[in-house]
């Protein structure tokens, strides 16, 4: 079996494939304060519930995108899986084209869902990632990465108006029930859910416009089925797309075989 871990800013999302079979998935939030032990211990908890056998665990594949976690993640692979675990990275095989000017500055986890993307759905096509910032990233109808657009995520922008404005509330970020809040909650609420929406869409509209009409979008990440629904592009939500863009990397440098680290 295959874990496979995708960290991002906010949220850390774990799963296990049998196969090409995702056997568990799970979203934690990220918390840059644990320890190598920690994450072990909490892994194994989770595998527990979910009746896993930890030394069934034949590799690791991770995408990151907070370094300073990497070494931790490193040390518990090694410490708990006594494996070596393969990050995404410069120097993996993709076999997707990186049209970047630089293709290094991509992260890892925009890199998973383009491959992802165009395994499951074709091309050409547009990933958006909703997280810490809410990701688009285009596939062209050859495969090739071509690049994309970085907006702040929903999070972001309502701790930006709990932080800077001092008479407005901390929310919680939903649908509201009209789009005319009556009441400063509820008018946060629209401003944000809707401002998001919005945003979505008009960069849909500029990036389908370069791709034609048969692009297809997708959608993921926390908060994708919140907005989806609501978006004119009524995208595919799949929440599982990352993790499936680890294991087909994976399976793509499997042949590279990972060893079990040394005791």
């Amino acid at each position: 079996m295959l874990l496979v871990i995708d960290v991002g800013n906010t949220n850390t999302v774990l799963g296990v494939y049998e196969g090409k079979d995702l056997r568990a998935q799970w979203r934690l939030t990220t918390n840059r304060a644990q320890t190598a032990d920690e994450y072990g211990i909490l892994i194994r908890n989770l595998f527990l519930l979910e009746r896993i056998e930890p030394e069934k665990i034949s590799d690791v594949m991770i995408a990151s995108v907070v370094p300073p976690l990497d070494g931790l993640l490193e040390e518990m692979s090694r410490k708990y899986f006594r494996l070596e675990a393969l990050f995404l990275g410069p120097g993996t095989r993709t076999g997707m084209a990186i049209r970047y000017d630089n293709p290094q500055e991509v992260g890892a986890d925009r890199i998973a869902n383009a491959v992802g993307a165009y395994e499951k759905y074709g091309g050409p096509c547009v990933v958006v990632d909703f997280g810490t910032g809410i990701n688009f990233d285009v596939v062209s109808e050859k495969g090739e990465y071509l690049g994309g657009a970085i907006a702040p995520g929903i999070g972001i922008a309502a701790e930006a108006l709990f932080a800077r404005a001092a008479r407005l509330p901390r929310v919680e970020i939903r649908e509201p029930a009209q789009v005319i809040g009556t009441n400063t909650v509820a008018s946060m609420q629209s401003g944000l859910f809707y401002g998001a929406v919005g945003a979505v869409d008009g960069i849909l509209d500029r990036l389908c416009a370069v791709l034609g009409k048969n692009t297809k979008v997708v959608a993921t990440g926390g908060q994708a089925a919140l907005v989806a629904r609501a978006s004119k592009y009524k995208p595919q939500v799949d929440a599982s797309l990352t993790l499936d863009g680890l294991r087909i990397i994976y399976e793509q440098n499997h042949s590279a075989s990972r060893r079990r680290a040394r005791d």
